[in-house]
């Protein structure tokens, strides 16, 4: 989900971003704007920025705040370890913002150092977060080769028109029209040309970059057909909508660690095999600490999924020596990870008991972690019948999913039970 490309940009051109972020979210309601409302913990706008920071050959992000928000950012910035990054103060409407960023690239008293001006620049919404590198790229060799490039999609519902007296004037034809989207990208000369030129009507009302390149510019935007996931963040429900976006993002694969313990081999195979079916899973055999190297690869992949299996009391040291793995991988910086501790009730195992001193225990090193961005939860296996242990395997692998897929952090350190 988060490993990132590696070589030139397309064409050869050099390329820099400018993401206007100084919006006030009047529509999305509340006291905090859009792009800096927290979706999995993290802001909006900082999923926007590691979308761009992601791809390797876009020299330069340039993020545009409202004054007020200018320190806000730069936190955000340091929190998440963002680089390539400058923070720069908007103006009172989204053409000014965009304006302000671009002037980083060509005047020097707008910034207290002057940038490479690129070639190509992108601009994009801080509040679409979903943006992949292959639209990037192709609108940014639409933009060389056509001097302005934009993604679009096709209209969902169709556009009318009123009267001064409120009815029915007209309707356009829905397949001609498409729905202007971001990103777009622009050779930097002609944007920041149209920019110039740009008056005081058009800089206070308009919305539309690739109109200014067309009106001022004499540029005809090629238009990028652009996919589902470009939609904005713009009403309250959108945030919804995204997180469950990132929720499903991040369930997509597990790793189900077992001891090679010969009393834990047949759970260590059938529940693997019974999440199989709802999620990649890779599954290790031995104990963390023990094979680090496989460990590590998986953690380098970007798995945030875990499932310690064991018959210890809940084996608290070696699951820490996980923890600080993925602290030191710095993968929970980004997005929160959720670690299941499996705990296997054997028959055998007469001095096992759940106790309030092992709920504590669990409840407290939940805590501990949380404040790493790592969730953990408890889950016991009682295995009483062997003939009943595909069954009670098959339960746990469904509070597992629920787990995963949740990624509750009010049900950190409960106990459940299969």
């Amino acid at each position: 989900m988060e490993p990132r490309s590696r070589g030139a940009a397309p064409g050869g051109v050099s390329v820099s971003a400018v993401l206007p972020a100084g919006g006030s979210g009047e529509r999305l309601g509340g006291a905090t704007p859009k792009q800096f409302c927290a979706v999995q913990g993290r802001p909006l706008v900082s999923y926007a920025v590691r979308a761009m920071e992601r791809i390797s050959w876009i020299s330069d992000i340039i993020v545009v705040v409202s004054p007020e928000n200018i320190e806000t950012m730069k936190t955000i910035i340091e929190k998440y370890g963002h680089k390539r990054v400058t923070v720069v103060e908007g103006g009172i409407t989204r053409h000014r913002s965009i304006f302000n960023g671009l002037k980083v690239f060509a005047e020097n008293e707008f910034s207290s150092h002057l940038l490479q001006k690129p070639e190509v620049v992108i601009i994009h919404d801080a509040v679409r977060p979903f943006v992949e590198e292959d639209i990037v790229s192709k609108v940014v060799m639409a933009a060389k080769e056509h001097g302005a490039a934009g993604a679009i999609r096709p209209l969902v519902s169709t556009v009318i028109a009123s009267a001064a007296d409120g009815c029915l004037d007209h309707s356009l034809e829905r397949a001609r029209y498409r729905a202007s989207e971001m990103p777009q990208a622009f050779l930097f000369d002609i944007i920041y040309e149209a920019y110039q030129q740009c008056t005081d009507y058009d800089l206070d009302y308009g919305t539309e970059c690739l109109h200014l390149a067309l009106k001022y510019c004499k540029t005809n935007a090629k238009l990028v057909e652009g996919t589902p996931d470009l939609w904005k963040v713009t009403y309250k429900r959108d945030l919804y909508a995204a997180e469950s976006i990132i929720k499903d993002n991040l369930s997509q694969q597990v790793c189900v660690i077992t001891s090679v313990k010969e009393t834990l081999a047949q759970v260590g195979f059938l529940l693997p095999e019974s999440l199989k079916s709802q999620i990649k899973v890779e599954a290790i055999s031995i104990s963390p600490s023990k094979n680090d190297s496989c460990l590590q690869s998986i953690i380098s992949g970007q798995c945030y999924n875990f499932v310690c299996v064991n018959d210890k009391r809940w084996a608290i040291q070696e699951t820490q020596e996980l923890v600080d793995m993925l602290e030191k991988s710095n993968i929970p910086l980004l997005y929160p990870v959720v670690l299941i501790l499996v705990h296997l009730d054997i028959p055998e195992n007469n001095s096992f008991s759940i106790g309030m001193e092992d709920l504590t225990m669990i409840k407290k090193f939940a805590r501990e972690t949380k404040k790493k961005n790592i969730l953990v939860y408890g889950l016991l296996i009682q295995y009483k019948d062997p003939l009943l242990l595909q069954e009670t395997v098959n339960s746990a692998a469904a509070l597992i999913m629920a787990l995963i897929k949740d990624r509750n952090p009010e049900l950190i350190g409960q106990l459940l039970v299969a």
